[in-house]
């Protein structure tokens, strides 16, 4: 072989060992060496949770001596920190674009309550990520909700729940982002009132109560002709969702109806798919134990 061959055959061999993209094309959130960018995919996160603080979490109000529902809430918002945290910790530095936050509807009068929620709203990206910010999100979302609902409990001031209001005015400005995967996820009993926005067209409602649903009579078998066939339902704006997952969590129906559940669900059913929203799951009170499979396999 001429000299001047094997010269630049061992440069060309050299080089590509030296190649930084190979060795950091595999390195994950464990390895923290950050790599170029890339661009955003549907595979980034972008996780929103409503809180609903009507009196729904009022443990004197609506007490049960299983586990309170405010706990209940509790213990889902760490699931979801907890899976939001393993999908990061998954996937390569080079990918991570993910955010998380919460919202009320409305917002509290307690300053105190809207501060804290300053304090959940991460947005992680291959600058920022680092096993310390990690620690921080896993501190912060395993006490810092605890804090808000004693608060609100403390207060006592419960003005309802705007969830409608949130769909209508704030949802595609805090919770939808291009390139990502949009999730809401929201903690209510799945009815909806607040006493600054009762809207009713003919019989779709941007509201809804026990009261409502038996001054309606929405109470017997014939419940669901009557649904359809005099036109219930929320009021549907014209937004289109169809970037939007929906994750619904906490359903409680007055047990003095036998069909509440039934008539709450299809409430939110319809009204989901009206707005477009293709993926969606609602799910009633259970045990944190009992959910935690579920929340993983919506997010996962």
């Amino acid at each position: 072989m001429k000299p001047y061959i094997f010269i630049f055959l061992a440069c060309l061999i050299i080089s590509c060992k030296s190649d930084p993209k190979q060795e950091n094309t595999s390195k994950k959130i464990t390895d923290f060496n950050p790599t170029k960018t890339k661009k955003k995919t549907s595979q980034n996160l972008n996780l929103s949770i409503l809180l609903d603080l009507s009196d729904r979490i009022n443990p004197e109000k609506y007490s049960n001596p299983t586990m309170e529902y405010y706990q209940r809430d509790i213990a889902y918002i760490k699931i979801l920190a907890d899976v939001f945290k393993n999908q990061l910790m998954n996937k390569k530095v080079i990918q991570i674009d993910d955010k998380i936050q919460l919202y009320f509807a409305p917002e509290p009068a307690n300053a105190e309550i809207n501060s804290i929620s300053n304090q959940l709203k991460f947005h992680f990206n291959k600058g920022n990520v680092t096993k310390e910010a990690l620690e921080n999100l896993s501190q912060n979302y395993s006490k810092l909700p605890k804090r808000i609902y004693e608060l609100a409990i403390e207060d006592n001031q419960y003005v309802g729940s705007d969830t409608w209001g949130f769909f209508k005015n704030n949802i595609e400005d805090y919770c939808l982002d291009n390139d990502y995967r949009n999730v809401l996820v929201l903690l209510t009993d799945g009815y909806i009132y607040h006493q600054n926005n009762q809207r009713r067209e003919q019989n779709k409602t941007s509201y809804l109560t026990p009261q409502f649903i038996r001054k309606e009579k929405l109470t017997n078998l014939n419940w669901e002709n009557k649904f359809k066939e005099e036109g219930y339902g929320f009021i549907t704006t014209p937004q289109n969702l169809n970037n939007l997952e929906v994750l619904v969590l906490g359903i409680n129906p007055d047990p003095k109806n036998n069909f509440e559940n039934d008539v709450i669900k299809k409430y939110w059913s319809e009204w989901l798919t009206n707005l477009g929203v293709k993926k969606f799951k609602l799910y009633n009170a259970d045990l944190p134990s009992n959910l935690n499979k579920v929340i993983n396999e919506f997010l996962e």
